[in-house]
């Protein structure tokens, strides 16, 4: 198959000279799949622009269609990237499985590569979840004591900083008890590590914070990550309900993939309409309009709070490397967002860390486990 072949130029060392581990503290490579999102490349482009503004010690390396990409590039003058040719793309309607046999010439492919062979820190792309989650297990393989990996999304809320962590958001449907175990003990890491907290909060999300509430799978995972909190280096909860995930009372919420998509694009929508049901009230009549220009500041604050744009990133955790997953709609602002947080990541050697804290951490205790559903399905 062809390779995809560098065609663009740097400042700084070239691509392939050092890895980001030989680079100085304050820079970091990211790998950029700028064809995965559903508006093309042009918002991939317009993003890294604001990104590599703001981010002095930032690189990238830039996976796509160069016939495409150069023209954009041109016209928003960026420097500090190199576009490395890829001559497929993966759509949103191609299947992971697909993906995995034929994929190795497209831009997603070529950018999880670059993680895996040490030239860049972490990926970025807006692309397809599925595939991009089945190229990167692929390519960069699971953590030690990892069955199922997750994306982590953050989550405006009212603690201090700002934001909780919610796992797993898309990467599997389907979770188990151990699986739900796993992702307490690695989202406690990525709070950790990430969002710099002593000693995480973590809560079980359910349909009732009632220890007899909930699927029997649920139950299990309840006494698991309460029996782990101690020697995972956090605090466990019990369960929390939809209402708590914006909240000061936990800072992880642990849930499998169809619950936590669910929840994440219910939120996204909720904010829209926040936003668009305000504009329309100020807009209403005249002493609106002078109420809305009086309160302009604060409802500029408010928007900046609660835009999802701000956020949109979602971390896989569990895998051998860095992996960050834009909305396939993420504009401009979004893609910047995305790219901020992979840097952030890449710089503080999160992946290494989380794994240390995964492998460190007690995390099937099968026996018990089978043994504590079975007590609880005779109940029911």
């Amino acid at each position: 198959m062809t390779q995809p072949r560098s065609t663009g130029t740097t400042t700084g060392p070239a691509a392939g000279a050092s890895g980001p581990s030989s680079a100085p503290a304050d820079e970091v490579t990211i790998a950029v799949d700028a064809m995965g999102g559903d508006s093309g490349p042009r918002p991939v482009v317009e993003g890294l622009k604001q990104f590599l503004a703001k981010d002095p010690g930032a690189r990238v390396l830039l996976f796509g269609d160069e016939a495409q990409l150069r023209p954009l590039l041109d016209k928003q003058g960026i420097d500090r990237l190199e576009v490395i040719h890829a001559s497929d793309v993966v759509s949103m309607t191609d299947k992971p499985s697909q993906v995995m046999r034929h994929g190795k010439d497209t831009s997603m492919w070529g950018a999880v590569d670059a993680v895996r062979d040490g030239r860049a820190g972490a990926c970025v792309s807006c692309g397809n979840t599925g595939a991009l989650m089945a190229v990167s297990m692929l390519r960069l393989r699971k953590a030690e004591g990892v069955d199922r990996p997750a994306i982590g999304c953050l989550w405006p809320s009212t603690n201090p900083g700002g934001f909780n962590l919610m796992l797993d958001v898309g990467a599997d449907v389907r979770a188990d008890q151990h699986d739900l175990l796993t992702y307490a003990v690695m989202g406690a890491a990525y709070a950790a590590e990430g969002l710099n907290l002593e000693r995480p909060r973590v809560g079980l999300l359910n349909v009732g914070t009632e220890e007899h509430k909930g699927r029997a799978e649920l139950k299990v995972a309840h006494e698991l990550i309460g029996r782990s909190a101690e020697a995972g280096g956090f605090d466990y909860i019990g369960f929390v309900e939809g209402g708590d995930i914006p909240s000061d009372r936990v800072d992880v919420v642990v849930t499998d993939g169809f619950t936590g998509n669910v929840a994440l694009k219910t939120g996204e929508g909720t904010s829209r309409l926040i936003s668009s049901l305000l504009q329309e009230a100020f807009r209403k009549t005249w002493l609106s309009r002078i109420a809305a220009g009086m309160a302009m500041a604060s409802l500029k604050r408010l928007r900046k709070r609660i835009d999802p744009r701000r956020v949109n990133g979602g971390v896989f955790l569990g895998l051998g490397g860095t992996v960050v997953k834009s909305h396939g709609s993420a504009d401009a602002t979004g893609v910047a967002a995305a790219l901020k947080l992979s840097a952030r990541l890449a710089r503080s050697d999160f992946t290494h860390r989380l794994a240390s804290r995964v492998a460190a951490a007690p995390q099937r205790e099968t026996e018990q486990g089978d043994e504590a559903s079975q007590n609880i399905r005779s109940m029911s």
